[in-house]
C-alpha cells in the first residue's frame, strides 16, 4: 500500500511530465517571513538564558512556565539588536511601539498567547540589495530590491517532540527573543529567495545581531507563494513553513511554483493552505488548510508599556536610535563595491569573499601586510583554497588559516619562485597544521621554481628532438601540439617556470618553421 505522502508525490510527477504546458505565461509572486533568533544571553522577558547546549527544559523561568503572578521584563539588549538590524535594512523606526497578546492553543505555548507586535512593530518600510545568480539564466547575476514590510520583536514558543504514544515538551525555546521580518511579495523564484536570505545572513553576522545557525533554529524561513496568468490577478497563495536552509529556500519555493503550475494547467485549484517542505523527497506536503482564517483575538499587552525609541539629543526611551546608527559597520554590499573599486576584484570574487567572511579576513591580512596582486590573492583563496576545502569536505569555520603562511605562499608565487601547483600543495600543508613555514618547505622540499632560462631553454630543444612526429605535424600547421610540447616539459619537471617556457618553446618552434 502506498502512503498518501507517495501517492501526492506520484500523483503530481505525473501531471508534470504527462502534461506539456508552457511555464512562460504563468507569474509567480513570492513573500518572504523570516524569523531572526537574536544574539541575546537571555531571553526577550525573562533573566533564563538562551544557550542551545543546556540539556532540556534547563533554560526556563517561572515566567517562562507562566506561572500565575510572574510578569515580562524586557530585555534592552534585544530592543538595541532590533533596532540597530532595522536601520541597517533602512527602516523607519517607529518612535513608539506596542506589544500585543496573540492567542492560540498549543502544548509548547504555556500561557495559552505570545507577545508579539503585528500591529505597532518597532520598525516599517525598509529595503534590502541584494546580487541574484541564476544558474539557468543567460544573464549571470543581476541586482534586485526587495521591500521589507516590518520588523517586529516576538518571543519563540516552546518546542514539542512527539512519536507513536507520547508527545513531550521542551521549553528552553519558550521565550527566546525573535525579531520577525515581513517581506513584501516581490520576488519570483526560489533563486531570489535564497539570494535574498544569503545577504541577510551577511548582514545579521556583520552587524552580530543573529548567530544565523539555521541548524539551531536561529533562523527559520516561510514563504508565501502563490502563481497567475500575466494580466490577471494573483492566485491562491500557500504557506511553506520553516524552512530550514538556505539550499532548501530555494527548493521548497521552486517545487511549490511547479506543483501550482501544474495543477492549474490540469485544471484544479490551489488550495489556500500551510505546507511543510520534505527535504528527503524533495517535495512539500500539506499541513493544514487556512481556508478559515484563524481568530487570534489580539489584543495589547497589559503587562508592557509602550515601548519608546528615542530620537536625537534626549535621554527619555528605552534606547536612542541616532545613537545606535553610529554603530552600523561596513555592511556587506559597501564590503563589495570596496573590494570591487579599491582592490579591482571581479563582482564574483567580491560576492564569494563577502558571503565567506573568513576567507575576508584573511585576504584583508595579506593585502594590507605584504603588496601582492589582490586577484592573486582572491583566486588562490577561491579556486585553490576553497577548492581544497569543498573537495576533502571540511568545515571552513573550523578549519585553521595561518596568514602569514598563506601571504609567504603568495608572495613566493606572484613573484615566480614557486609554480601553482607547489602553491597548491604548500596550502594542503597549511591546513594539515604544519609547524614549518611556507619558505622552509619550499627550501627542504627543493621546490623552487626554475628560472634560469638557459636551463629551460635547453630543456624545451630536448623535448622537441624527442618527439620528431609532434614537430613535424606543428610544422604542417596542428597548433595544439604547442600545448602538448608544453604538457611533456611540465611533465618532465613541475618546477620550470611555464610563463617562460611558453615564450622560450614559440621561439624555437619559429625558428624551426622559418628554416
Amino acid at each position: 500500500m502506498f502512503s498518501n505522502l507517495k501517492l501526492s508525490k506520484l500523483y503530481f510527477r505525473y501531471i508534470l511530465h504527462s502534461r506539456e504546458f508552457s511555464t512562460s505565461k504563468w507569474k509567480s509572486v513570492v513573500g518572504l517571513e523570516v524569523h531572526a533568533q537574536i544574539q541575546a544571553k537571555t531571553k526577550l522577558f525573562s533573566a533564563s538564558p538562551t544557550d542551545f547546549t543546556n540539556p532540556v527544559n534547563r533554560n526556563v523561568s517561572l515566567f517562562d512556565a507562566a506561572i500565575p503572578g510572574t510578569l515580562p521584563v524586557l530585555n534592552k539588549r534585544c530592543v538595541e539588536a532590533a533596532v540597530l538590524t532595522a536601520l541597517a535594512l533602512n527602516c523607519r523606526i517607529n518612535p513608539i511601539s506596542m506589544f500585543d497578546r496573540k492567542h492560540y492553543f498549543y502544548a509548547d505555548l504555556p500561557a495559552g498567547y505570545q507577545i508579539t507586535q503585528q500591529r505597532s512593530p518597532i520598525a516599517n518600510n525598509g529595503f534590502i540589495d541584494f546580487q541574484v545568480y541564476d544558474t539557468d539564466s543567460h544573464k549571470r547575476s543581476y541586482s534586485l530590491r526587495s521591500c521589507i514590510k516590518q520588523i517586529q520583536l516576538e518571543q519563540d514558543s516552546g518546542k514539542s517532540l512527539h512519536d507513536e504514544t507520547h508527545s513531550l515538551v521542551d521549553l528552553n525555546r519558550a521565550g527566546i527573543p525573535l525579531m520577525e521580518l515581513v517581506f513584501e511579495p516581490d520576488l519570483c523564484n526560489g533563486e531570489e529567495a535564497a539570494s535574498l536570505i544569503k545577504e541577510l545572513v551577511n548582514i545579521f553576522r556583520c552587524l552580530q545581531t543573529c548567530s544565523c545557525k539555521m541548524e539551531e533554529g536561529a533562523l527559520r524561513v516561510d514563504a508565501n507563494v502563490s502563481v497567475h496568468k500575466d494580466g490577471e490577478e494573483l492566485g491562491v497563495r500557500t504557506e511553506v513553513k520553516n524552512i530550514g536552509s538556505i539550499r532548501a529556500v530555494a527548493g521548497a519555493i521552486n517545487y511549490e511554483i511547479q506543483r501550482q503550475m501544474a495543477l492549474l494547467q490540469d485544471g484544479q485549484k490551489i488550495v489556500n493552505e500551510t505546507r511543510s517542505w520534505n527535504s528527503i523527497n524533495k517535495i512539500t506536503v500539506s499541513m493544514r488548510d487556512k481556508e478559515e482564517k484563524q481568530d487570534y483575538r489580539y489584543m495589547p499587552e497589559p503587562n508592557l508599556p509602550p515601548l519608546y525609541i528615542a530620537m536625537g539629543p534626549t535621554t527619555w526611551g528605552c534606547v536612542n536610535a541616532d545613537n545606535i546608527r553610529k554603530l552600523i559597520p561596513e555592511l556587506p554590499h559597501e564590503t563589495r563595491k570596496r573590494l570591487k573599486e579599491e582592490c579591482n576584484l571581479t563582482t564574483e570574487q567580491a560576492v564569494i569573499l563577502v558571503n565567506e567572511l573568513k576567507l575576508l579576513e584573511v585576504f584583508s591580512d595579506v593585502i594590507l601586510k605584504k603588496k601582492l596582486n589582490t586577484n592573486l590573492v582572491a583566486n588562490l583563496l577561491i579556486n585553490v583554497l576553497l577548492f581544497f576545502v569543498n573537495k576533502e569536505k571540511m568545515i571552513l569555520e573550523e578549519i585553521v588559516i595561518d596568514p602569514i603562511f598563506f601571504g609567504e605562499t603568495a608572495e613566493m608565487l606572484q613573484n615566480e619562485m614557486i609554480s601553482h601547483k607547489t602553491a597548491q600543495f604548500l596550502i594542503g600543508e597549511m591546513l594539515k597544521l604544519t609547524p614549518k613555514t611556507a619558505k622552509e618547505i619550499v627550501i627542504s622540499c627543493n621546490l623552487l621554481q626554475i628560472n634560469d632560462e638557459d636551463a629551460i631553454r635547453k630543456r624545451c630543444e630536448e623535448v622537441i628532438e624527442e618527439n620528431p612526429k609532434m614537430l613535424q605535424q606543428y610544422l604542417k600547421g596542428k597548433q595544439k601540439v604547442f600545448k602538448a610540447f608544453l604538457g611533456v616539459i611540465a611533465s618532465h619537471s613541475d618546477k620550470v617556470n611555464m610563463k617562460k617556457a611558453t615564450a622560450l618553446l614559440k621561439e624555437i618552434l619559429d625558428k624551426y618553421k622559418n628554416k
